[in-house]
């Protein structure tokens, strides 16, 4: 990179094009301020030089009538101040008319001048012999020179009171003629003021607008990819300062985003083909597995009741019959009517009571079933036929055979962001190895048992999975032998 580069590179940042527009405006400004400065001198000095004769001749009669007051106080008291004020005065005098003019002219003021200052020669040779004579005590010598002395001087007095009143007239006219002058250079600074504004404005203005065009540009092409634009137009870089970098690099962003994203779009309708297939299969799998599952429920239980109507109907009165093979109806209705649709807690806990009730018929009453129910959550959505065949296990595996009063209590509540259905008997329990296999979805070793329908479990579980859409849904909790069994479901919460 050679210096031409560099110093060109140089130029092109922000930064500089900022400092060299602040110099140029203040360097303008200072200018400016000095131009209109040296007018205002100009014109106050102009001012200065017309008054200044006036002002001279003003002086210059002043010290004249002190040197004439000084004279007479000495010729009167012989005062020792008094002719040092005169000898004072006197000298300032002669300096004064040295400036007057001593030639030959025609103008009438430098004529007045040339004669004020001859009379002023005179008057102070006279004065100064009427000091002499009065020093030497000649009364009638000072008094002589006295009296031409005060006649000079009132000769004088009338020539500078003409001339001043002249040169007045004259710096009248003068002082006119500056006014219009300072008024002129008034309204010229004013002007200059104003276009030098206007043009710093301008340099500012377009400077400025060299800056943020392209930033705006930037930012309104941000704000349509934002708003989910991809098409939009590469943002015009005529610059070749920062901002015109970052353009750049926005620009090869905004293309790399375009590639990524078709990229990205085919990739993903490549995938949701492929998940459609495996959708289509899977709740093809779903449909059949749920239906074998469903399929399964133990038949023989259909026939126990029907024999136990049976029984009843010929040993009892025909109301009580009624109500049991009512109870059989509903039971078996529920079972024909939701099919594999999804139910409320409600609904389940109905069908519960209608199978406590058979049992209780068949087996006279020795089924003690308890509930402790949150109301609250009685709406919750749970497949149908899951908690029956839980109560069946629980009565079939859990207290069918003890010596004491089978129980079984139905609890449902709510556990932080779950609703927990709990089926807990008081039978003969479970040891580790019969829950680990039930949790395996493997029918458990049970000795001496024939048409054990533990798979019913199984199927609960593998149906509650599949519609809930995950693994963890059921727990089996027992302390060994004769300590009873609880099983708890785990269903989400309708909050959270």
């Amino acid at each position: 990179m050679n210096i031409r580069e560099v110093c060109m590179r140089s130029l092109n940042r922000i930064q500089t094009k900022l400092l060299l527009a602040f110099l140029l405006t203040t360097v303008a400004i200072i200018a400016v301020n000095l131009y209109v400065y040296g007018n205002i001198n100009r014109i106050l000095a102009g001012f200065e030089r017309v008054y200044a004769s006036n002002a001279s001749l003003n002086e210059m009669q002043n010290t004249l009538g002190r040197i004439q007051i000084d004279l007479t106080e000495y010729l009167n008291s012989k005062s020792p101040s008094a002719l040092e004020d005169y000898y004072r005065d006197a000298d300032k005098y002669r300096s004064m008319i040295e400036s007057l003019n001593d030639r030959i002219v025609d103008d009438a003021n430098l004529l007045s001048e040339k004669n004020i200052r001859n009379m002023s020669v005179s008057y102070l040779e006279g004065t100064d012999r009427a000091i002499s004579y009065r020093r030497a005590r000649n009364v009638e010598g000072y008094k002589n020179a006295y009296e031409q002395a005060t006649r000079l001087h009132g000769y004088i007095l009338n020539i500078i009171y003409s001339l001043n009143n002249e040169r007045f007239r004259e710096n009248s006219t003068s002082y006119a003629s500056l006014v219009v002058t300072c008024q002129r250079v008034e309204m010229l600074d004013i002007g200059i003021l104003c276009l030098t504004g206007l043009l710093n404005v301008f340099l500012i203005t377009l400077l400025t607008r060299q800056i943020t065009s392209p930033l705006k540009d930037l930012a309104d092409t941000a704000d349509r990819i934002a708003g989910g634009d991809l098409e939009v137009e590469p943002v015009p870089v005529t610059t070749h300062d920062e901002i015109a970098r970052v353009s750049v690099a926005f620009n090869q962003m905004m293309e790399s985003i375009r590639l990524h994203i078709e990229r990205l779009r085919q990739s993903m309708e490549a995938e949701r083909k492929m998940q459609e297939k495996e959708l289509l299969m899977e709740t093809h799998l779903k449909d059949a597995q749920l239906k074998y599952l469903q399929a399964q429920i133990n038949p023989h239980f259909l026939f126990n009741t029907l024999n136990a109507g049976a029984q009843l109907a010929m040993m009892e009165d025909a109301d009580r019959t009624y109500e049991y093979i009512q109870h059989v109806a509903d039971f078996f209705r529920y079972n024909v009517k939701k099919d594999f649709e999804s139910v409320t807690l409600r609904d389940e806990i109905e069908l519960v009571d209608h199978y406590i009730y058979i049992l209780n018929v068949r087996f006279g009453g020795e089924i003690h079933f308890e509930k402790q129910i949150d109301e609250s959550l009685l709406d919750t959505q749970i497949p149908a036929m899951t908690l029956q065949p839980i109560v069946e296990n629980s009565v079939n595996h859990g207290i069918r055979g003890i010596e004491r009063e089978g129980r079984i209590l139905l609890r449902i509540y709510r556990e932080v962001d779950a609703v927990c259905i709990s089926i807990a008997d008081n039978g003969i329990g479970m040891d580790e190895k019969m829950i680990a296999q039930l949790l395996d979805g493997k029918k458990p070793d049970r000795a001496g048992e024939k048409n054990s329908n533990g798979v019913a479990f199984t199927n609960v579980v593998r149906r509650l999975q599949l519609f809930l859409g995950k693994e963890d849904v059921v727990d089996i909790i027992s302390e060994g032998k004769d300590c009873g069994t609880e099983v708890v479901l785990y269903l989400p919460s309708m909050g959270a």
